[in-house]
């Protein structure tokens, strides 16, 4: 029988408490890698770098390549220079973004460009790139290589599209599910679909693998972006109201637009133009958001994302591995509530 994410964290909170037991031996083998690699004889690159590496993360995307070799019952060690290599990708990025972004807050500290300025995480950032595909040369695959290296361009083309549609109240929701897609659900498929090029396993369960990783990773963002409008920063580990502020579209401001009377739609054009970024307006535009249901459609679809990954599992038999793989779905949509 398929689980639904109705029936999951029915008796308690959903969390990734499995995954992590699950993986635990394998993560502090990748963590080896991780502290090993991002030594330098620059003192300023391990230092900025553990700032964000050792702070906080869930390490999510390792985790993923980690519980999906489980899920193949692959027993050899390739996968750990490879969900390092995964994790430095991720890292690289969110230094660049906060630097792009001009975030103050990650993970409920101050980021480093804060901390250290612009040049440096930018600087550091392009290093853990670096280290990221030494790893993968290292594993010798050029499947492999193509996998990572692709996903790499792709994030950073995510990237660039967001930038360009930022301050455009007319992008439409496929062309943000397109952005979300490229920068962030690419990793999580990415990072799953290795663990069964390692594992030698044919197209059909790499597909299968790529499916659960990106239907997770766009029910992650959609969530991430639902609760920009209904959390704290407290919450959230970042400033509330910050996608609001940058004049990012993300689907809850799409659909209260779509469904927003003339008046409304042009506090909308001006809010997402720069031009009402106060407290006041940011309430303001919470009000709107729940009076047209758009952050609850926002987490309808990311449920639905949700119910996708764990379809995605159905031909792969039962165990802790999927249990585990199961759960990380219905965590990443309880983060919401």
């Amino acid at each position: 029988m398929t689980a639904t994410i109705h029936q999951l964290g029915a008796t308690r909170a959903p969390s990734l408490d499995a995954m992590v037991q699950l993986v635990s031996a394998d993560l502090n083998q990748v963590n080896a890698v991780i502290l090993d690699r991002m030594q330098s004889e620059i003192p300023l690159i391990p230092e900025l770098a553990g700032h964000l590496i050792a702070g906080g993360g869930k390490r999510m995307r390792p985790m993923l390549t980690l519980a999906s070799a489980r899920l193949l019952d692959y027993g050899g060690a390739r996968h750990f220079k490879l969900a390092a290599a995964v994790e430095f990708i991720h890292t690289a990025t969110l230094l660049h973004d906060d630097v792009v972004d001009g975030s103050g807050l990650r993970r409920g500290k101050r980021t480093a460009n804060i901390i250290w300025g612009n040049p440096a995480s930018v600087l550091v950032g392009d290093f853990l790139f670096a280290r990221s595909f030494e790893l993968m040369v290292e594993d010798g695959s050029l499947k492999v290589l193509r996998i990572l290296s692709h996903v790499s361009a792709v994030m950073a083309e995510g990237e660039v599209d967001q930038l360009t549609a930022q301050r455009r109240i007319e992008t439409s929701e496929d062309h943000y599910l397109k952005i979300i897609t490229a920068k962030t659900a690419a990793l999580f498929a990415a990072a799953c679909q290795v663990a069964a090029v390692v594992a030698e396993r044919d197209e059909a369960v790499e597909e299968a693998l790529d499916a659960y990783g990106r239907n997770l990773g766009i029910a992650f963002q959609l969530i991430d972006d639902a609760i920009d409008y209904a959390s704290d920063g407290a919450t959230m580990g970042k400033d509330a109201g910050d996608d609001f502020r940058d004049g990012k579209v993300t689907l809850p401001v799409i659909l209260a637009y779509a469904r927003g009377d003339e008046e409304e739609r042009r506090f909308w054009r001006e809010a997402i133009e720069g031009r009402r970024v106060s407290d006041e307006d940011l309430a303001h535009a919470v009000r709107l958001l729940r009076a047209h249901n758009a952050i609850d459609d926002t987490l309808t679809r990311a449920r639905h994302y949700g119910q996708r990954a764990i379809d995605a599992l159905g031909p792969f038999p039962n165990g802790k591995a999927k249990a585990a793989l199961v759960e990380a779905v219905e965590f990443a949509i309880a983060r919401a509530y």
